[in-house]
């Protein structure tokens, strides 16, 4: 009798991890393909907010996969759930208040809204863009990843990069995906209709969170998987261009050059921690 297939919980992580990916990519494509498709034809595909929602999903989950793959399973979901408790919370309350990232109110493209005010999709959002801005952020540091204030640079780009991330985002959000519509205030800076205070708060959250969860986030025991992880980098660069083309189809092209110039800058400096 031969030997049973290795079933280590090192081999269950990269499995679940490559899975996952392959999903992601999948669906990513197909959501890029009908964003491509209406750029030339403005023929609605009514599966297009299922990809769309399953898109979601699998980038969550592929993002606690890769995750997963340095941490034990317990610091990722403990993790997770924080992030999402803290920013699905502050999304249901600025729905109610306006306070913390400016008045708006949620529209038919956000899906499900639980209590007039939490959307199902925000805890999601908030875990995705957290957890990958975080990735991207150690893989441009690589280079000085034994520095002693490494930990600290992390935290502080991630916000940078949530930040960067939120602003291609936000538009495709609000006007291509109908998400919400953002209301007048007396805040008269605005992207795209957003007050400037909603990206600064974004990155102001990603700092509090990160600040609480890194006891959770630090390697404390070597793991197998070593060098440089690109799913962070894949995600984050995938959702630009996705934000990017969206926003091309709907004319919105400064939020098109926005996107180029954050991904064109993200890819460089991503590019030079994973050659160094």
């Amino acid at each position: 009798m031969g030997n049973p297939p290795d079933q280590s919980p090192a081999v269950l992580e990269n499995k679940s991890a490559i899975l996952c990916h392959w999903l992601f990519a999948v669906l990513f494509a197909a959501a890029f393909v009908l964003e491509m498709i209406s750029f030339f034809s403005p023929i609605h595909f009514a599966s297009q907010s299922q990809i769309d929602t399953a898109l979601i999903l699998t980038a969550a989950g592929s993002t606690l996969a890769s995750l997963w793959q340095r941490l034990p399973l317990q610091n990722v979901l403990t993790v997770a759930f924080g992030i999402a408790v803290i920013g699905g919370g502050l999304s249901a309350l600025g729905a109610r208040t306006g306070l913390p990232f400016g008045p708006f109110i949620l529209s038919s493209g956000v899906g499900p809204v639980f209590f007039k005010s939490l959307s199902w999709v925000m805890p999601l959002i908030w875990v995705i863009i957290v957890l990958n801005s975080r990735g991207l952020a150690r893989l441009i540091l690589r280079p000085w990843r034994k520095n002693k204030t490494y930990g600290y640079k992390v935290i502080g780009l991630t916000a940078i990069l949530v930040l960067l991330f939120d602003i291609a985002f936000d538009p495709f959000a609000s006007h291509v995906k109908h998400c919400w519509v953002w209301l007048p205030s007396a805040l008269k800076l605005t992207w795209q209709g957003a007050p400037l205070v909603n990206f600064i708060t974004w990155a102001a959250v990603t700092l509090l969170i990160l600040l609480v969860a890194a006891p959770w986030l630090v390697v404390k025991k070597p793991r197998q998987k070593k060098g440089a992880d690109l799913y962070p980098f894949g995600v984050w660069i995938g959702g630009l261009i996705l934000f990017g083309t969206g926003c091309a189809v709907n004319g919105i092209w400064p939020a098109v050059f926005a996107d180029a110039v954050i991904g064109l800058g993200g890819a460089i400096f991503a590019i030079r921690g994973v050659m160094w």
